[in-house]
This record gives structure tokens, sequence and C-alpha cells, in this order.
């Protein structure tokens, strides 16, 4: 049996515990419940990547209003390192990996460097943050990358950024030039494949299925020949099931206790009981993946002899009679000479007496 790489399930956090750190470890525990790989929190400081007048996407003023800014909405989400630190002790008791998804570099450093995280994930809206990536990439031993709102020309520029700080020496001074070479080199391409995974994802909250387009993420596994996966925003479980069985390796999924609360992520999210669908789901369509062969399985081989026909006598026949469509058809059971043998019994003669709806 061809061995079906496991999907690396993440269930994402992100900003749905509201700012509150109890609410952050009910999700910990409902991402344990139903036996997802990772819980993923987001890392800001919210006045270090918002100007005061930055204004809120329509999907966050449908969820949050229009009363406050969005400096405003994130600093009230915004998870302290004290806090984050309690958040990554409690998964590690729980037995379930911490993510976070840092939007600075005082953030990433705390991930990377207090925390000793080993994985980081970025999200779209960073991906042509080309400063932030190419320091993400000197950091860290594995990047997953958000590829939302990106043209293919955008996700290239980024790799070609990734791969540059991933192989090229601290003191090669980066540009635009240095970084396609990087990318075209071999072990850029080596880094990629070994370092980095690409998400491919619809920035929409939540995403229509018109908008979800899954064939996109074969094209970025083909074009940069690195493993693909999806950050999924739209509503119920499916669409994550159908991206696995086109060769999704990491599943991405909002999660929260209630689609009632109000914050900008949670209309997005599955519910706990939900999400252990999805995983369930998910495991369940990496069995049915089975192997490249076709053969019967040991459970359909015992109804082999029930389903299938023989060659039976339609009329009686007696010894010497010639075999002919009027007096032989096909029935079941498949205990007796196979069918696939009928033109070949036609013209011979029986060589005992045979009683109709006798096996031949």
């Amino acid at each position: 049996m061809t061995n079906t790489p496991r999907t690396f399930i993440i269930a994402e956090a992100g900003v749905n515990h509201n700012g509150s750190i109890e609410l952050a470890r009910n999700l910990v525990d409902a991402a344990v419940a139903a036996k997802a790989d990772a819980v993923k929190f987001q890392s800001f400081i919210a006045s270090s990547i918002v100007t005061t007048g930055a204004k809120k996407a329509e999907y966050q003023i449908a969820q949050t209003g229009s009363q406050e800014s969005q400096l405003e909405m994130l600093q009230r989400l915004e998870l302290s390192h004290a806090q984050q630190r309690e958040l990554f002790e409690y998964c590690k008791t729980n037995k379930i990996e911490f993510l976070s998804t840092p939007f600075d570099s005082q953030s990433l450093q705390f991930l990377v460097s207090d925390l000793k995280l080993s994985t980081i994930k970025i999200g779209s809206g960073e991906l042509t943050n080309a400063p932030f990536l190419l320091e993400v990439a000197r950091c860290t031993d594995k990047l997953i990358l958000s590829t939302g709102m990106s043209t293919i020309d955008e996700i290239e520029l980024a790799l070609g950024v990734i791969a540059f700080g991933m192989t090229i020496d601290k003191t090669s001074k980066p540009s635009i030039a240095a970084c396609k070479n990087a990318l075209s080199s071999n072990s850029g391409r080596h880094a990629l494949r070994q370092r980095v995974i690409l998400l491919h994802c619809t920035t929409d909250y939540p995403t229509s299925p018109i908008d979800i387009n899954l064939r996109a993420m074969v094209t970025l596994r083909e074009k940069f020949d690195c493993e693909v996966g999806l950050s999924d925003h739209s509503v119920g479980t499916h669409v994550a099931v159908g991206a696995v069985a086109m060769g999704a390796t990491v599943i991405e999924k909002h999660l929260t206790t209630s689609r009632d609360l109000v914050g900008p992520d949670h209309k997005a999210s599955l519910e706990p009981d939900e999400f252990k669908r999805l995983v369930a789901n998910i495991r369940d369509i990496e069995i049915a993946f089975g192997s490249t062969e076709k053969n019967p399985t040991t459970n359909e081989t015992k109804n082999r002899q029930v389903a299938r026909r023989s060659i039976v006598a339609s009329s009686p026949i007696k010894l010497g009679d010639i075999f002919t469509t009027d007096n032989i058809s096909v029935k079941r059971p498949g205990t007796g000479i196979s069918p696939f043998k009928y033109w070949d019994l036609l013209g011979t003669k029986s060589t005992r007496d045979i009683s109709e709806n006798e096996l031949i």
C-alpha cells in the first residue's frame, strides 16, 4: 500500500480569543479535542503595523462595526509576550504544537528566539513585505506562506526573497535581481522543496465557493516545486477535504468557540464540533487514498461468488447435446464456469445430463 502523507491540520485561533487569555486557552482545548496537529495564534504590536488612519476591511466592519479604527481593533486583540508564553506552555502541557503568525520584527524575534519556534507562518498581507520576508527566511527552519490576494508573479518575487534569505550569506546585499538568481539556483530550489510550504488562500471572510479556485493550488505546486496546502476561509468543511484530495499537505482553518461572538473572524470559523468533523473527514480521506494498484480487497473477495455469474443450463440438457444460445445462459452464483468461457462452450457437446438452472 502507498504511504499517504499525513495532512498537517492547523486550528487557526488567530484573534478569535478577543483579547482574553481564558478564551485563548479554551481554543487550545477545542483544538486538542478535535485532534488538530497545531493551534495557531497571531503575534503583533498593533502600533508597529498599522497607522492611526488605516481603515478596517469591509468584512471587519461588517463583524465589528465602524466605530473604531483598525488600530483600535487590533489593540483590543493584541496578546502580550507574557500571554503568548503562557499559551505556548499550555500547548506544551496539552501536547499540541503552538504556532503563531508574526506581523513585525519584535514579534518574530520573540517567537524564534524566546519561544524557539522552528516553524513560522506568514500571512497573505505580508507576502509583498520583502524586508520582513527576508528577516523571516534568515531565522526560521520552516516557513509556511499564505498567498491570498497575490498574483503568480508576486508569489515568485516573494519566493525569490525567501530563497535569497535561506541560501545567501547575510553580508550579501539583497536586490530583486539577486533574489531572482537565488530562486533559480539549485540551492534555492532545494530550499523551497525542503523548507517552504505555500498555502493557497482567498482573503475574504467567509469565501464564496466561486472564489476558492482550488486548481490554483495545483498550479503553485507545479510551478514552484514545493509543498502546497490551503488556508480555508469558506463556510463548512467540504472545501478543505477537497483540497486534501487534490494534494494539500497542510490545512489551516479558523476555529472559534462560537460564531455568535463579536470579532473579525468568528463568522468564517468552525465551532469545536465542526472542527472535530473536519479532522475526522480528512483522516478518512487519507485512508481512502489507498494505493495506485487496482485489485479486489479482502472484503470484496468474499462477495464475488454472490454477485458474479456462471454459465448455467437454461433448459434440460442431455449427455451429448450441443451447447447453444437456446440451452445455456448466465446466472448467479459465480461458483461455476466464468461467462468469459461462454463463446468457447457454444458448439461443444455436453459430457453429462444437466438439469435446468444447474451449473454447467
